[in-house]
């Protein structure tokens, strides 16, 4: 579906799984994703979801963006040059409107948004020696466990974090994304 603003942009179908409760918007902002990046980013998310939240209610969107758009946002958020693999943007951490609390009301809390920059991804990928979309999956989780708080800004959390990607993505069948790095493969 295309909102006339941007003629590129293409919205996903919204659905509620009825196994985690968890809603999913993904959105096509920008760059050529392949056909089935929108399932592998819908299964990442809800996988993680479950596997650190359960079945309680939940929204949350996924962009599908390019580097350049990745680039704009890393700078006017994060303040860094340049773009990233992926972007959390946890709705808890977002500045106050103005506008009055009713306006946000819905019948599940809204999570944040998670921002995936394609040609980072598909370059980490092949430097990796990672298909596109495992590692595509990896990020998802890694951008999803930030929405529900995790973080790895010292190294008892990155610890923790890095469990659990390790664990949720095995269960999607995907090996240690940090194996490589421990020298494992």
């Amino acid at each position: 579906m295309n909102d006339g603003a941007h003629p590129e942009r293409k919205r996903s179908a919204k659905a509620r799984s009825p196994v985690s409760g968890l809603e999913i918007d993904v959105l096509r902002e920008a760059g050529e994703w392949e056909s089935g990046a929108e399932e592998t980013v819908r299964r990442a998310a809800e996988h993680a979801f479950v596997v650190t939240r359960g079945g309680e209610a939940a929204e949350l969107c996924i962009v599908l963006a390019d580097d350049e758009l990745v680039a704009t946002l890393n700078k006017a958020y994060r303040g860094k040059d340049g773009p990233t693999n992926v972007l959390s943007f946890p709705a808890a951490d977002m500045p106050d409107t103005g506008v009055p609390e009713d306006a946000f009301k819905r019948s599940a809390p809204l999570l944040g948004d998670v921002v995936l920059a394609r040609e980072t991804i598909a370059r980490e990928a092949a430097a990796q020696h990672k298909s596109f979309e495992n590692h595509l999956s990896h990020l998802t989780v890694h951008g999803v466990l930030h929405l529900l708080g995790h973080d790895h800004a010292d190294d008892i959390e990155a610890d923790e974090m890095e469990g659990l990607e390790r664990d949720i993505l095995e269960d999607l069948g995907i090996s240690d994304p940090y194996g490589a790095e421990r020298g494992e493969h």
